[in-house]
């Protein structure tokens, strides 16, 4: 997904790093080129701005680490702000479902974003990955064929799903839901609910009614990564109706330009949890801010290297060493405590 942002943003770095030294007008120079390849790459307008502005303070009020190149230290300074802009240095956010059985887990999103199928891929995983018994329910009573697709799913994982009963509404079938998986011991109850071709008052309505009934413990939206810029602008209606607990991304492996990712976080102030990662109901991984920004920089290598230069690197010794050896002082104590910085 991140190969063409990622291709911009090393271009711009490598000219970077071939310079021994950086003026604030470098700097800013490169800060200008990082902000037209996110915007490029469909990353949101307002996120683009807090991000080039947190990204040049930083770069030109940072203090140079004298065992690596400036431009190696822009790159650190640039993944850092990726990582934050992306949820953070943290561990992935685990899902609340460590509350009185079951669970309730519902998911939120348009028609055509793969929220039936993200349905499946998530109960398997809490399946196969937390050892919880799991049920679906399909609360889709408009697209046709809906509820029977969450079922054909359900027998494809080997996971339970509530049997359809025609005539019933979204919120019927929601609190039957919960009281059946509590009745037959269910960890965890995972609500597929109706999607719309676009955000409506009727969609947003029905998603707020099953919420009030159901009190879910986490209401996920998935956003297909594809649809870039609009994606935002959904995320932003349902995060004005309901209590967004968490995004997943879906098609993360497709070639879109990556701007639904990188603008999701700051925009709904939810975690993304999860990606799809292809097309397989096991495609499902946990969505990691740093991990996913070694990817878009590709610089995985120089940041580790920036960050074991900067924990042994000690200033107060260096500037003793150059006073020393500005008085044509050097003696071997000198000469082993460089080869001890070096290794």
């Amino acid at each position: 997904m991140f190969d063409s942002l990622s291709d911009r943003l090393g271009g711009i770095f490598e000219r970077l790093r071939g310079r021994g030294a950086l003026t604030e007008i470098d700097v800013r120079a490169a800060m200008r080129e990082v902000r037209v390849a996110l915007l490029e790459a469909d990353v949101a307008l307002p996120v683009v701005k807090d991000f080039i502005d947190n990204a040049t303070a930083r770069a030109i009020g940072a203090e140079v680490i004298k065992s690596v190149t400036p431009g190696q230290q822009v790159v650190k300074i640039v993944n850092d702000c990726l990582v934050e802009l992306l949820g953070g240095d943290d561990e992935p956010t685990p899902l609340k479902i460590a509350v009185t059985p079951p669970a309730v887990v519902m998911m939120v999103g348009l028609q055509g974003s793969g929220k039936t199928t993200s349905s499946a891929k998530l109960a398997s995983w809490l399946s196969t990955r937390e050892r919880k018994k799991v049920m679906m329910a399909s609360l889709d009573v408009a697209r046709p064929a809906a509820q029977e697709q969450l079922r054909v799913l359900g027998e494809q994982t080997g996971i339970a799903t509530l049997p359809i009963i025609a005539g019933q509404t979204p919120v019927q079938i929601a609190e039957r839901a919960r009281q059946s998986a509590r009745l037959q011991g269910f960890d965890v109850v995972v609500l597929d609910t109706a999607g719309r071709l676009g955000v409506d008052e009727a969609l947003m309505d029905e998603m707020a009614a099953i919420a009030a009934a159901t009190t879910p413990d986490e209401i996920l939206l998935v956003v297909d990564s594809l649809t870039g810029q609009d994606a935002v602008n959904v995320a932003t209606a349902f995060k004005e109706r309901v209590a967004l607990t968490g995004v997943i991304l879906t098609r993360m492996d497709g070639d879109a330009r990556g701007g639904a990712a990188l603008s999701m976080r700051q925009v709904t102030g939810a975690p993304i949890r999860f990606a799809g990662v292809g097309e397989k109901l096991d495609a499902l991984e946990l969505f990691d801010a740093r991990r996913v920004a070694g990817r878009i920089l590709g610089m995985g290598d120089i940041v580790g290297l920036v960050e074991k230069a900067a924990a042994n690197f000690e200033a107060d010794q260096a500037e003793k060493m150059a006073e020393k050896m500005a008085k044509g002082q050097f003696d071997m104590d000198d000469l082993r405590q460089q080869l001890a910085q070096m290794k």
